[in-house]
């Protein structure tokens, strides 16, 4: 089965309006994170980051069927490709960065220099990882099946007649990364439950990292409970003490403890920022990438398969990388916007 030139002319156009959107959410993320100073936390950092490498993603996606159109032989053909097979596998491995993140600040009390610190490794690490097989499959080619990069009806990627590299060199490494990001949640997740009790404070969104030890700890060092943000939410809510921030803490001490100085410097952490926001891409990362391995899959059960409104979920999709992020960016960082302003107008 083929497509015809109608059913063509559609899936560039959903590709292509698909990818302007993903443009004003690569935008909106640079422009809100170079003007706002709320938007400036390692998790914002490595979003950042990662709206330059979706900008040479939705390249690739506005180029849509020009590509395939030009030849596979085709400088615009090869060039589609190379961006094809680095750039949608380099968001897939930033938001694993984002995950560690998450992962460190839970697990072993990361603070924001000690995050920041592993930028510059995150970033040469995965543009390593996937420009040194984009490049190289460039100058691969045989006569009998023709240019690694060539097209696969939306655009130019990986052939099909090269279906075995496209398995191992893609859509495999990508589902593993998947499934680590998942585990990395999955512990950060139980990590959560079991110390629920010292957690309290996430029903005002704030996580106290000094409060993410065993409860024997937190009993033996109440001085790293941050005192001001409890009595914030004592405020807020109306009816839940410090006194429940810690067990068997008594009034007497809390307010002691409120007029000591901390032991350490460390500023509560932004649950929504720093764990939300990160699951959010994670989840939108799953959507993703559900209907280009379905088609991926049926592909290869039956070869000669082609399915129009499953090539319009996949054009749709595999375009909409960067207005998603931008989605989760703005609106879960609005929200934290609003609520610091709040606790601002609360504390006053």
């Amino acid at each position: 089965m083929t497509l015809s030139a109608e059913q063509l002319h559609v899936l560039a156009i959903v590709e292509r309006s698909a990818s302007v959107l993903s443009i004003l959410g690569i935008f909106t993320i640079i422009g809100t994170f170079c003007f706002s100073r709320q938007f400036r936390n390692p998790i914002h950092r490595i979003i950042f980051i990662n709206a330059f490498y979706n900008l040479f993603d939705v390249t690739a996606t506005t180029i849509s069927l020009s590509g395939p159109r030009a030849g596979n032989h085709s400088a615009l053909c090869q060039f589609q490709g190379f961006l094809l097979q680095m750039f949608p596998l380099a968001d897939v491995l930033w938001t694993l960065a984002m995950a560690c993140d998450v992962f460190l600040i839970v697990f072993y009390k990361y603070e924001t220099e000690d995050l920041r610190r592993l930028e510059l490794k995150y970033a040469v690490g995965i543009t390593t990882v996937v420009f040194i097989p984009a490049l190289t499959f460039l100058f691969i080619h045989t006569p009998e099946k023709g240019p690694i990069y060539g097209s696969v009806t939306l655009w130019c990627a990986i052939s099909p007649k090269w279906v075995l590299f496209r398995i191992i060199f893609y859509y495999g490494p990508i589902w593993l990364i998947i499934f680590i990001t998942f585990i990395l949640y999955g512990l950060v997740g139980i990590e959560i439950i079991k110390q629920r009790r010292m957690l309290e404070s996430i029903s005002n969104d704030y996580l106290d990292l000094d409060t993410m030890g065993s409860a024997a700890d937190t009993l033996h060092s109440p001085e790293t409970i941050d005192a001001e943000m409890a009595m914030a939410a004592k405020e807020a809510r109306g009816s839940i003490s410090i006194t429940n921030s810690v067990p068997h803490m008594s009034p007497s001490d809390a307010i002691a403890l409120q007029n000591t100085p901390r032991s350490r410097s460390r500023s509560p952490v932004s649950f929504r920022n720093y764990i939300l926001m990160p699951l959010m891409f994670f989840v939108v990362l799953l959507a993703i990438w559900v209907a280009p391995t379905t088609n991926r899959v049926a592909s290869l059960v039956n070869p000669g398969f082609v399915s129009d409104p499953l090539l319009l979920a996949v054009g749709a999709t595999g375009s909409l990388r960067g207005f998603w992020n931008g989605v989760v960016f703005v609106t879960l960082g609005a929200k934290e916007r609003r609520r610091r302003n709040t606790m601002k107008n609360w504390r006053g």
